[in-house]
């Protein structure tokens, strides 16, 4: 099935228009960082306080949401005991205590949802406890080299797959750019950086690096099929051919991110919104941060051959 049949964009072309964009999105992203002096961490990251309330009959999240919300509590995390009508709050570090906190929130319950909160204080509250972080430094750290291998093995992978290093290193480029432009996006719309957040992104780079492997792919066929054609021609029609199998995938998995991110809930939302840019983004820079700087080198390459010559 084919989407598009016989396209013949100019895509190596209109690089520069292409690098244009990526400057300006990845350079508003790291202003935005630079601003608020880093990403917005969730509560996994930075830890706080832990508030497990039992109700008397359940209660929609969403209304619990907007209390809490309007009382000056808009990044509160809510779970919903399985087991029992009870609601665990987890809140972002601050200057009032755990206990403090619990209360407030009882009394607020009692006053903008009657009814619905055990009266009892020390029935009502379960629960009130100072959260560390989930992920703490040792993790992190582990994070951060399980990346630094993971980039050096696909480098070695695709080097070996397609016979050059920089065509391994240019991947690696394609997906930290949509990465990168991931948190940039989220810092530019204060959106929290989560677990759940982190989970979408590294998808995404998954997603990203399969796009560009079979451009990729293309490519070399395409390469050792037609040793008369110029590169840039090579790279355009390889794009070209899997223009429709681009397409149809992003468009597949857009529409299922869109029923999650309009009819998911509050708790998957970021989720799928990072997913959602990350899916553009990364069908974006398989197509024209990829292929064209494989291009790029490879033309500074035999422009010094021929220099030498």
């Amino acid at each position: 099935m084919q989407l598009f049949k016989k396209t013949d964009f100019d895509f190596v072309g209109k690089r520069y228009y292409a690098y244009a964009f990526s400057i300006l999105l990845l350079g508003a992203g790291f202003a935005s960082l630079g601003i608020k002096k880093g990403p917005h961490l969730g509560i996994d990251f930075t830890g706080g306080s832990l508030v497990q309330m039992a109700f008397e009959k359940s209660v929609p999240m969403s209304d619990l949401r907007t209390v809490l919300s309007n009382a000056g509590y808009p990044d509160a995390e809510l779970q919903a005991s399985a087991e029992s009508k009870s609601v665990m709050i987890r809140v972002p570090q601050g200057k009032t205590s755990a206990d403090t906190l619990s209360r407030d929130f009882h009394k607020l319950f009692l006053e903008k949802l009657p009814g619905s909160v055990v009266t009892d204080p020390g029935k009502a509250i379960e629960r009130a406890e100072y959260v560390g972080p989930a992920v703490g430094s040792a993790l992190a750290e582990q994070a951060r080299n399980a990346i630094l291998w993971a980039s050096l093995l696909i480098i070695l992978y695709v080097a070996f797959r397609f016979k050059s290093w920089i065509w391994g290193l240019c991947s690696i480029v394609a997906v930290v750019h949509d990465v990168f432009s991931i948190i940039g996006i989220f810092s530019i719309l204060n959106k929290e950086i989560t677990v759940t957040v982190v989970a979408g992104i590294l998808t995404l780079a998954g997603y990203s690096m399969n796009d560009t492997i079979v451009i990729y792919d293309r490519m070399r066929e395409n390469l050792r099929l037609s040793r008369k054609e110029s590169l840039k021609d090579i790279i355009n029609r390889s794009i070209n051919e899997t223009l429709s199998r681009t397409v149809m995938t992003s468009m597949t998995v857009t529409i299922s991110l869109l029923v999650l991110f309009f009819f998911g809930g509050e708790v998957i939302h970021d989720f799928s919104f990072a997913m959602l840019w990350g899916v553009f983004v990364g069908s974006y820079s398989s197509i024209f941060v990829a292929a064209p700087i494989i291009y790029e080198w490879q033309s500074r390459q035999d422009a010094k051959r021929t220099g030498k010559k």
